[in-house]
């Protein structure tokens, strides 16, 4: 049986589809190594070359999309690792524009979203790293290949070799 929420006639969701408690685990597992193994190199790298920026926080949110929904389009590596970087990208071109951040975040956001949208590649975390680096005011176009760039195709290689041992397809074609 589906639930719903509703207030006032306003639908809230809450219909999503039913999971089994192994796929639950398979997915949870998987995104806790594939992060640690992330982090840990991201890290490794940083430390190799002075960079004390190895990590961008919206990774975990892809990593929601890359192990627990590895058949989504918006969780396969050209958006991933093309969606995060371009939305870098735009945040930091605009912290160099402009400097009130109540107008460079929307902005952020937005022109992150039309870049993605132009190059195919929507990744809903993506719009989270506009944000952050214009919170950051990160002004370094470095920052968009490393951390950025670096560990989205690290989660996804992690995704494609964990989902694949573990007997789900990524990553995947549309059909």
């Amino acid at each position: 049986m589906k639930r719903a929420f509703k207030i006032g006639g306003f639908y809230f969701g809450g219909d999503q589809p039913k999971v089994s408690w192994l796929e639950r685990l398979r997915s949870a597992l998987g995104a806790f190594i594939g992060l640690a193994l992330v982090l840990a190199l991201a890290k490794y790298l940083g430390d190799l070359n002075g960079i004390n920026e190895w990590l961008i926080t919206s990774l975990g949110a892809s990593a929601l999309l890359v192990f627990a929904l590895p058949q989504s389009p918006m969780a396969q590596p050209w958006a991933v690792i093309a969606g995060n970087t371009v939305s870098a990208l735009v945040g930091i071109t605009l912290n160099h524009w402009i400097s009130e951040p109540l107008i460079a975040m929307p902005m952020a956001a937005t022109f992150s979203i039309l870049g993605m949208f132009c190059l195919r590649c929507l990744h809903p975390p993506a719009a989270a790293v506009a944000l952050l680096v214009v919170s950051g005011h990160v002004l370094h176009y470095r920052f968009a290949f490393f951390p950025v760039f670096i560990d989205s195709a690290l989660l996804v290689i992690a995704g494609a070799i964990y989902s694949n041992l573990t007997g789900k397809a990524y990553p995947n074609r549309p059909q």
